[in-house]
């Protein structure tokens, strides 16, 4: 297993390098090594070693984790189970530990319905996208109709409110929160 990781970070340093156009010569520099190491390195000549590693992250304007995480595949694919609450499903489609805090969710709301039964306020920001149906869009004292391709972004600290549109049938719709709006639109609901 061990021998596997090391090359997965190998591959990666150099594919890392080469996307950048980078030759051995200006990685060196850039993370303090010679040429003829990096090279050692990236052929499996030499053994990493952490303290080699962690300037060339750095470097390659990735992180340590980025650099040396496991692939494996049961980790690509997400098989969200829905939450129901009424007139409401909701699908998680993003790990708990999603990249830089941001929560993808896929909503259901049942034709005349809403996510919440009043407007929200919370810190952050909010994105959705209209998959099917057609959303009305509580934004303080506006409302704003958003059909089927079209998005909306919004400051979640102007009250707001989505629901579906009666006469369009359910609404279906991707949204993107961070934490506070992950915290305010599922968990508080």
């Amino acid at each position: 297993m061990k021998q596997d990781i090391d090359g997965l970070i190998r591959q990666r340093i150099r594919a890392l390098r080469v996307a950048r156009g980078w030759s051995l010569d200006v990685l060196a520099r850039s993370c303090f090594l010679s040429p003829s190491t990096l090279s050692r390195i990236e052929t499996g000549d030499r053994r990493i070693a952490l303290d080699q590693l962690v300037p060339i992250a750095r470097a390659l304007e990735t992180t340590l984790d980025d650099l040396v995480s496991s692939q494996e595949d049961d980790d690509v694919v997400i098989r969200p189970q829905p939450a129901h609450r009424a007139d409401v499903t909701t699908w998680l489609l993003s790990r708990d530990r999603a990249a830089a805090g941001v929560v993808v969710v896929k909503t259901r709301v049942a034709a005349g319905a809403a996510l919440a039964p009043e407007s929200q306020v919370h810190p952050g920001w909010e994105w959705f996208t209209v998959l099917t149906g057609r959303a009305r869009l509580e934004l303080g004292d506006r409302v704003l109709v958003v059909e089927a391709g079209e998005a909306a972004e919004f400051s979640t600290m102007v009250p707001h409110r989505i629901g579906a549109v009666p006469e369009s049938g359910d609404l279906e719709i991707l949204s993107i929160f961070n934490r506070d709006g992950e915290r305010a639109h599922l968990h508080d609901a």
